[in-house]
């Protein structure tokens, strides 16, 4: 029996020029290729993988639309952007995509441009219910770690704006308050009376770390979301922190005793939404030089140190399962920072901002042509 989770991406790209100026095209791009759709601004857009088990095919799933994009851009003297902000861009204006759409519209008044990010969104396939809010509870408790790897959004409008992720520090997570769903029914009263006092305007408008998702939420429910992710432009460290937020999965469901926070936790749920809260805002500002507070006891922890012991508790799994050296990635971006921590390094050195941007789209397009040449050159299970 294969023990590997399906898993499905959701990535949100920036267009512009190759001086890391942001221009929309997401409508022309939409009708051009029919796996991407236009966000509410049209100077991002957006594929879905489809959902796939084994990490030997995931990475050129993520990679050749990546390809196909930017061959087309080319077209047009436009690249695609790194970054999870409007690094270069102009953050005072709302850039629509399509003029006719309510939804558009709605973002537009309610939100702004707090919502033009650019993110990863990784989902699990879990069919059982009570799994999924097992899963959603160990997650949601240690989503900050996941958020301090992939930070890359310390620029707003030409300036470092004093985070490392820019995009979870500005993002309008909705509704303000989220208790630990305790089960499936928990959530679904949640959500419905949510959207009875019009906090929440859809069963989608649950705009938090990760939430459940499904074919008709609240109610069928078949993956877990993990949506506080950064942009993460490196595919290898992406497999990375995928492999490590499945193997947390799975090491739940083989010791729910120590790992569901409701059973492993000296902690209330109460208690233990606020301490996940206060984690994010935490790792938003520093990512992995923030000072946390475990779920298990409370007690103060040094994230470097937290992501360390996990990748120490799920490497006897990880070797099981022959899948150690996926981890890999995440090693070296404790060493060497993450994508955020190595650009601010370089603009304090003095190194311009548009400089910084250039050479990362230069790494994308490296990794791009190297994996298209050489096909997967390492044999992934």
């Amino acid at each position: 029996m294969n023990l590997f989770l399906l898993k499905g991406f959701e990535v949100e790209l920036f267009t512009g020029l190759y001086t890391g100026k942001h221009i929309g095209v997401s409508e022309q791009v939409a009708n051009n290729f029919s796996d991407f759709v236009k966000e509410p601004d049209q100077r991002n857009l957006e594929y879905i993988t489809k959902p796939e088990r084994n990490y030997q095919s995931i990475k050129e799933l993520l990679l050749e639309p990546r390809r196909r994009l930017r061959k087309w851009l080319a077209q047009k003297d436009l690249t695609i952007l790194p970054g999870s902000t409007l690094s270069l861009g102009d953050s005072s204006n709302f850039e629509r995509s399509d003029l006719t759409n309510s939804y558009h519209e709605f973002i537009e008044l309610n939100y702004g441009t707090k919502v033009v990010t650019a993110s990863i969104h990784i989902n699990l396939g879990i069919e059982d219910l009570d799994l999924i809010f097992s899963a959603l509870r160990l997650v949601r408790c240690e989503a900050a770690l996941f958020l301090a790897l992939s930070a890359s959004s310390p620029f707003l409008d030409g300036s470092a704006t004093g985070f490392h992720s820019q995009r979870w520090n500005q993002f309008p997570k909705t509704p303000a308050k989220v208790p630990l769903f305790l089960n499936h029914l928990h959530y679904v009263d949640w959500i419905e009376d949510q959207l009875g006092k019009g906090v929440m305007c859809n069963e989608r408008h649950l705009w938090t770390a990760v939430r459940p998702n499904g074919v008709r939420r609240p109610y069928e429910l078949n993956r877990l979301e993990l949506r506080i992710c950064d942009l993460i432009t490196n595919c290898d460290l992406l497999l990375a922190i995928t492999a490590l937020l499945e193997l947390r999965v799975i090491s739940l469901i083989n010791n729910p005793e120590k790992l569901d926070p409701l059973k492993g936790s000296t902690l209330t749920p109460d208690e233990l939404s606020d301490l996940s809260d206060i984690n994010e805002q935490e790792v938003a500002k520093n990512s992995l030089n923030a000072t946390l507070h475990d779920w298990q006891t409370g007690k103060t922890v040094f994230c470097r140190d937290w992501i360390e012991e996990l990748i120490l508790e799920v490497t006897p799994l990880a070797i099981e399962l022959n899948v150690l050296y996926l981890l890999e990635p995440i090693k070296e971006v404790l060493n060497k920072g993450n994508q955020s921590m190595r650009w601010l390094n370089g603009y304090t050195n003095g190194i311009s901002l548009s400089d910084l941007l250039q050479q990362t789209i230069q790494e994308m397009e490296a990794e791009e042509k190297e994996n298209f040449v050489n096909s997967i050159s390492v044999n992934y299970p």
